[in-house]
């Protein structure tokens, strides 16, 4: 009986401590239930009364598009070929222009240009904005509304309206669309220095690095000719956060790489390096622009906080948001924001981007007026070597001269450079330079 008892007074007094809980928590839904009720009334208003038949599924999901998009840019809902697309454009091929876009002031801004793509041989730059599609105004469309309206058949034509800084009138820009191949990673020599430009963060990248990487070390004759390495990020959108941390663990040999937090304390991630540099602590150097994004800044963050590496150029996008992306019902996905990324010193990307170190500005193209005569360069300047009858020099071998010539040709031509990119040649005259006080007499 006293058991019994005892029982008795657990339950009265279960019930007496739940009670107002119950109702305080039903209070707490009720307003949410009366919404959804408005919902419900609304949709079947729609769908009896619109002045046209409706398609049911177009308008739930266009609804929760909306409830989705409310929220910030990169939240959204994916349809299931959208959803098909995602996942076919992280394996590094896909159609369309070849760029990456987001949402400002209600047009659609592009965030970078994808190398060798459409939209970059149109002439395309990050910070446009796109203002119509065809004629028509993307003004007030969702984001995946207006990348819809772009999309077409490989071969067709697509006219977009541009408005660009410092361009006092909106133009039109007629692209082609095509099949896009991205290469994730790619490779060259200047001088000694190896200059690895990544394009994206796919599957492909990681593997890619490592391969030109070691195409470009065999080139220059082993790791001890190589005076340094420039990882260019420019106009690289992001992708994978996976592959920028393997990416940034390739430089690093221990700490932290980045991390997340969310919502909650236990929605937080910290990613840490494992030992080995794959080329050994030379020195580097990180190129970014307004077009590096997300998984760029992440790596630029992280070298930049370990002074691993000089970050050069001018101020990164600033998206320093995670998406988690969520199989639903019926073959579609949620894109959905979950957290924030840090970089190793604790500071957030998001809406600041990376600081350069250094900010160098890439100058406009030049083009040469008609009728100008072409300067003398020093390059093409006479020297004492030009003359008739000059002495000999007598301090260097045959060898030491020969080795001399070529290492003033590899000079001329990383001057050359200049012209073309004049950022990366400022990185590569960095790691020359710091080559130079690293030699011993």
């Amino acid at each position: 009986m006293a058991a019994l008892g005892g029982t008795v007074a657990g339950v009265l007094l279960t019930t007496q401590l739940a009670g107002p809980l119950i109702a305080q928590e039903a209070g707490k839904q009720s307003p949410v239930y009366e919404q959804l009720d408005l919902f419900g009334d609304i949709f079947e208003r729609i769908r009896a009364q619109y002045v046209e038949e409706v398609d049911s599924k177009k308008l739930i999901e266009a609804a929760i598009n909306g409830m989705l998009s409310s929220l910030d840019p990169h939240s959204s809902y994916l349809a299931a070929d959208d959803f098909t697309d995602m996942q076919v454009q992280t394996r590094g091929q896909f159609g369309g222009l070849g760029i990456e876009v987001t949402q400002e002031e209600g047009f659609i801004k592009v965030v970078s240009p994808m190398d060798d793509t459409p939209a970059d041989k149109a002439g395309i730059k990050a910070g446009d904005f796109i203002t119509h599609v065809n004629g028509e105004s993307v003004l007030g469309l969702t984001l995946d509304a207006a990348v819809d309206m772009m999309r077409g058949e490989v071969g067709s034509e697509i006219i977009i309206t541009v408005v660009r800084e410092g361009v006092a009138d909106p133009f039109d820009v007629s692209i082609i669309r095509d099949t896009i191949k991205l290469t994730a990673v790619k490779g060259r020599v200047v001088g000694d220095t190896v200059v690895l430009r990544l394009t994206t963060f796919n599957d492909q990248t990681f593997p890619g690095l490592e391969a030109e990487l070691k195409k470009a070390v065999e080139e220059l004759g082993g790791m001890d000719k190589v005076n340094g390495l420039v990882l260019d990020l420019r106009n690289n959108p992001g992708g994978l956060l996976n592959q920028a941390i393997m990416v940034s663990d390739a430089f690093i040999e221990k700490g932290e790489i980045v991390s997340t937090r969310g919502r909650s304390a236990q929605d937080g991630e910290r990613f840490n390096a494992e030992p080995g540099d794959m080329i050994g602590g030379k020195p580097m150097v990180v190129l970014i622009n307004g077009g590096s994004a997300s998984a760029s800044e992440i790596v630029a963050g992280a070298l930049q906080d370990h002074r691993r590496a000089i970050v050069v150029g001018t101020k990164s996008f600033g998206k320093g948001s995670v998406q988690s992306v969520i199989p639903l019902r019926g073959d579609g996905a949620m894109r959905l924001t979950t957290a924030r990324y840090y970089t190793p010193s604790g500071r957030s990307i998001q809406a600041l981007g990376i600081s350069p170190d250094i900010v160098v500005n890439q100058p406009a193209a030049k083009v040469a007026e008609e009728g100008t005569e072409e300067a003398v360069t020093e390059d093409k300047a006479r020297g004492e070597a030009d003359l008739r009858g000059i002495l000999s020099n007598d301090s260097m071998t045959e060898d030491e001269k020969r080795q001399y010539q070529e290492e003033q040709e590899k000079a001329a031509e990383a001057a050359k450079m200049r012209d073309e990119d004049y950022q990366l040649a400022y990185a590569v005259d960095i790691l020359k330079g710091a080559a130079a006080i690293a030699v011993k007499p």
